[in-house]
């Protein structure tokens, strides 16, 4: 028995190891591969989407916007292309949830500083305060990377619209035409400018979940 196997040890190491990248690929093939869900209107809170997307349960996308950023630089869904990117709403003078959201998604910038295929957006949603210039008072102090991150203020109107019609982020509030009341909600988008992921932006373990859930996307993507 110890002759046969000394001689046919090479045969025997080769065959284990052919057997073990057998078992690997089939195991692969069989694996379910992770997707996230494309989320659609009529999927969630009523209360964050406006009245006229209710039932709408296909094809939803991120409307174009024109927006400016912390350096006065005009951003538009081209900035974003072929991109996936974090969004949120917020704004400077917030003392409530802002400062941790803000926190946390510099926390994202951190983690993906060096992955040029992903970005972040926060919009203003008091824009008659936060101008261009506050913006960019607002990023110096939160060490905002402006190749990464961009912090976006324009028309009201448009800004209502986008969280309301476009990333579904935001309530309605009902004393004055287009004023928002904001959501702690991070909002994933894909490459197709498809919303892929809801998250609570106050909450550390929401950020972890982000993080693991960008890296299924972009999997998902790249095949």
């Amino acid at each position: 028995m110890l002759q046969f196997f000394s001689r046919y040890k090479f045969f025997l190491v080769v065959l284990l190891v052919l057997s073990a990248i057998i078992i690997s690929i089939i195991y692969s093939i069989l694996k379910p591969k992770e997707l996230l869900p494309v989320f659609q209107p009529a999927e969630v809170n009523a209360e964050l989407v406006d009245s006229t997307l209710h039932y709408k349960k296909k094809y939803h996308t991120i409307a174009p916007f024109s927006l400016k950023n912390q350096n006065g630089e005009t951003i538009t869904e081209a900035t974003y292309e072929d991109k996936i990117y974090v969004a949120d709403f917020f704004f400077t003078t917030c003392q409530t949830i802002c400062p941790v959201m803000t926190d946390h998604m510099a926390q994202i910038q951190q983690e993906l500083k060096n992955d040029a295929e992903v970005l972040l957006l926060s919009h203003t949603v008091q824009p008659e305060v936060d101008t261009v210039t506050q913006l960019k008072k607002y990023a110096l102090e939160k060490g905002v990377n402006d190749e990464k991150w961009n912090l976006v203020t324009g028309d009201k109107e448009q800004i209502y619209n986008l969280a309301r019609k476009s990333y579904l982020a935001a309530k309605d509030a009902p004393y004055s035409p287009y004023e928002l009341i904001h959501t702690e909600n991070f909002v994933l988008v894909d490459k197709k400018k498809r919303i892929r992921g809801f998250y609570d932006g106050t909450q550390p373990e929401a950020i972890v979940e982000l993080l693991k859930d960008i890296e299924i996307l972009k999997n998902e993507e790249d095949h």
